[in-house]
């Protein structure tokens, strides 16, 4: 007896690919084989009857199918909250005067230093399960709540535990360069020189970074000290990001540029001259919402010349526990248009296209295509437009992770 050509078939589904903006399929069929896509395309086209072709059926039903969603900037690793800063903000505290009255990072910082292996890791997995639930099959996760090597250690490794347990990949970025420790307090340059010659040479050593990250800002490092983070994660062949332009226009953007960064981060305050430095080096823009919101930020990050330019933007949660404690990366899809004023388009790319190309990863996801990693997801929805319209309502039905149905 002849084997099946494919192991399932999804067929009766409206698939929209994201290869070209939406690149919509009707009454589609989406085929894999050993967790890789091996054929789609209109079921009209299939070369067989569906029995002949898979061991298993899917019958969808009408519903949709589009790529698993991937959130590319998240800090969800870290111990207790910060809900006291939020009443304080509230009464007009500013996001700076917090960090320089030791709020901010540096409390997570203690909390996160202080948490056992096992209560971080139970404490930041609830976050993860909540972005699955919604249909993210890839994200990435930041450390930077350590700030000193064993709790950088202590975050990474629980970040690739999370990989190991949920039906989703996991990317590690090395964020020690987010703050000044306490013990290193107006001494920047030196802190830098631990995380560049002392931290990194270990988390690459024992493969916990795929990527390198720093804040680039007036409270946090300057340029000078960031070439050097940017210079070291190319001597570890590391891939490199960047928060910039968050709250003041620093050129960090553009030194990401010119060190060829694969995304430069929030942008709020990024400039002309940043933003044709992104296009020539093909750096995706990420924004994030939610910061935007929960800080009640006014300046807009420049959508129109991120268009005008090409740029290829990205949306977020940006999870973290300070200015954007969420967990929703279908309600980010909402906050990017509301907010942003992107169109509901530019919003799907950006939790798909857009961000597998923000992490490096646009050759095996992000989009559904042959030879491409089967990760996808069946919604109870006409469209995919209905992700960014509904707030609250998670229509999900199933996601497909490496071909498999979990």
């Amino acid at each position: 007896m002849q084997s099946n050509l494919w192991d399932d078939l999804w067929i009766n589904c409206q698939l929209f690919t994201m290869e070209h903006d939406l690149s919509f399929i009707k009454n589609a069929a989406i085929a894999v084989k050993e967790g890789k896509i091996a054929w789609l395309g209109a079921v009209s086209d299939l070369p067989g009857s569906p029995e002949s072709l898979a061991a298993i059926i899917h019958d969808v039903k009408e519903k949709c199918i589009t790529p698993g969603l991937i959130d590319c900037h998240t800090h969800l690793v870290y111990a207790g909250n910060r809900y006291h800063e939020f009443a304080l903000r509230l009464q007009g505290a500013s996001y700076e005067t917090i960090a320089q009255a030791g709020g901010g990072i540096q409390f997570t910082v203690a909390k996160t230093r202080a948490a056992s292996d096992e209560e971080l890791f139970f404490q930041s997995i609830k976050r993860a399960e909540a972005l699955v639930k919604e249909g993210v099959t890839t994200l990435e996760i930041k450390s930077g709540y350590g700030l000193d090597l064993a709790s950088e250690l202590k975050m990474l490794r629980v970040a690739k535990r999370i990989g190991e347990v949920l039906p989703v990949d996991v990317t590690l970025t090395f964020l020690g360069a987010h703050a000044l420790p306490p013990e290193y307090k107006n001494k920047p340059d030196e802190y830098i020189e631990l995380v560049c010659h002392e931290i990194l040479p270990v988390l690459a050593a024992e493969n916990l970074v795929d990527a390198v990250d720093i804040f680039c800002e007036r409270i946090a490092f300057d340029l000078a000290q960031a070439e050097r983070v940017f210079k070291t994660a190319k001597e570890f062949n590391l891939k490199i990001k960047c928060h910039a332009e968050q709250l003041s226009d620093s050129g960090a953007a553009q030194l990401a540029a010119q060190y060829g960064a694969v995304s430069v981060d929030h942008l709020e305050f990024l400039s002309e001259d940043g933003v044709m430095a992104l296009a020539k080096a093909n750096t995706v823009a990420v924004l994030l919402p939610g910061a935007f919101y929960f800080l009640r930020e006014e300046k807009l990050p420049p959508i129109d010349l991120l268009r005008q330019y090409k740029v290829p933007m990205a949306i977020a949660t940006d999870c973290n526990p300070g200015t954007s404690p969420v967990t929703s990366l279908l309600l980010m899809l909402n906050m990017a248009c509301t907010l942003f004023k992107l169109t509901p388009e530019e919003a799907l790319l950006g939790v798909t296209k857009h961000a597998a190309q923000a992490l490096g990863l646009e050759k095996t996801c992000g989009t559904l295509a042959v030879g491409k990693v089967a990760d996808f997801v069946v919604w109870d929805v006409e469209h995919p437009m209905e992700l960014v319209y509904n707030i609250g309502l998670n229509p999900m039905i199933s996601v497909i992770k490496n071909g498999k149905q979990s």
